[in-house]
């Protein structure tokens, strides 16, 4: 009997530690790719700063424009932080950031339509900035977020959503959901195709030990936040979608790949569907290094549709 008691004793210490490897190292990985994303951690691994210089930002622009901040409840009860101005037009234009990110650093794209003059919503994603949520949204939960955001803006507007890196994501997923009339066009600038394929790439530094790392990413996941990646495929999105997208992608693109917004724009309807490759342009850079050319091409995109009417 001591024997078989000792045996059991065994068993349910593997199984313990078992489980509590489980949950330690799925915590730690979570918490570096989907855990969330603060603008104090990015200052104090000075990305900003570079990102600032690179893309062309100018944070003292933001003074200069009387933005409201305005709060929406998110389906899942989140509070949801965006940045409203009201131009008194009947045109708007919502800008979505990229993972890790923060709604400034889209200040050139806020710049260039409020020159416009049209309104301008810049949201901050679930997880980031002052929005509420522990869990990353990868463009897939965020879909559902800016869908709420769509009931904020009403229908009175035409509204066009532009999506930066994962904000992209999020503005291609959204295109596959059932739109109200007001929404005229959606713009992704280097979007990547599918969440899972995109956290494997990013994780290809760890070699042979990539597949088992996002093997126990996505169970944990899954497991203990009820997300699961496997859903987060925007091409099964946009091939649904009713409004057209203009994608855009840097060809020297290292973080996504331009092959990602290649496939989704295979995929999207042909009547609907453009696109813009950069030949200089690294990850998000396509404005940075276009300028002007950039902003032609979508112009020519809203007038191709008759958006904004143009």
């Amino acid at each position: 009997m001591k024997i078989l008691a000792w045996i059991l004793l065994g068993i349910c210490l593997v199984v313990l530690f078992g489980f509590l490897f489980y949950l330690i190292v799925g915590s730690i990985i979570f918490h570096y790719s989907l855990g969330r994303k603060t603008l104090k951690k990015r200052v104090r691994q000075n990305n900003l700063k570079k990102n600032l210089e690179r893309y062309n930002i100018d944070l003292c622009w933001w003074d200069k424009v009387p933005f409201k901040e305005v709060k929406i409840k998110s389906y899942d009860n989140l509070t949801l932080v965006g940045h409203y101005y009201d131009s008194n037009s009947n045109k708007t234009v919502c800008l979505v950031h990229g993972y890790s990110a923060n709604y400034k650093e889209m200040q050139p794209y806020a710049k260039y339509f409020y020159e416009k003059g049209y309104n301008i919503l810049c949201v901050e994603n679930r997880a980031h900035g002052n929005s509420e949520g522990d869990v990353v949204g990868m463009g897939y939960l965020d879909r559902k977020d800016l869908l709420a955001w769509l009931d904020f803006l009403g229908n009175e507007n035409d509204i066009v959503f532009l999506g930066l890196s994962m904000g992209a994501s999020a503005v291609c997923c959204l295109s596959g959901e059932k739109l109200p009339s007001s929404v005229k066009g959606i713009i992704s600038d280097c979007a990547f195709d599918n969440a899972e394929k995109e956290l494997s790439h990013v994780l290809k530094k760890f070699g042979i030990f990539r597949k088992m790392i996002l093997k126990h990413l996505k169970s944990y996941t899954k497991r203990l936040h009820n997300f699961d990646l496997g859903e987060a495929d925007m091409l099964r999105f946009v091939k649904n979608t009713k409004v057209p997208i203009l994608y855009i992608h840097g060809k020297k693109d290292d973080y996504v790949p331009y092959q990602n917004s290649q496939n989704l724009y295979n995929a999207t309807p042909e009547s609907l569907r453009n696109i813009m490759l950069v030949d200089e342009a690294e990850h998000a850079q396509s404005y940075a290094i276009l300028g002007v050319e950039y902003e032609r091409k979508i112009t020519n995109f809203f007038r191709k549709y008759h958006i904004f009417d143009y």
